[in-house]
């Protein structure tokens, strides 16, 4: 993903991720992915623990990946997908910025001291 540059809108590109994720069978994914973060799963076993048939999960993982929200790596016939953190982090942040820093409308340590 593109650096923001002085005057460039991201949120569009934002929003495509969020609609990305709005599904909830791609949240679930994202969830999961972030529990077995670094070193990713495999399809199958994102297929075992979230019991979705696998014409299914490749079509979300591959709109995942297209909103750069997951990487995948080929180890010998395998595919590995992992969350992508740093995008991640980078939406997080786009919305803690608006919610919690220029106008407070939630307070920074309701978001930091999660208790998920």
């Amino acid at each position: 993903m593109p650096k923001k540059k002085a005057g460039q809108d991201l949120t569009p590109r934002y929003a495509d991720m969020l609609a990305a994720m709005g599904a909830e069978p791609r949240l679930r994914i994202v969830r999961l992915l972030l529990t077995a973060h670094p070193a990713g799963l495999t399809v199958g076993e994102i297929q075992v623990e979230l019991a979705i048939p696998a014409s299914t999960l490749s079509h979300h993982l591959e709109k995942l990946k297209n909103e750069e929200l997951v990487k995948v790596r080929r180890e010998g016939t395998f595919l590995w997908y992992s969350a992508n953190t740093e995008i991640l982090q980078e939406l997080l942040t786009f919305l803690y910025a608006e919610c919690c820093t220029r106008n407070r409308a939630i307070a920074p340590d309701l978001i930091v001291g999660c208790s998920c």
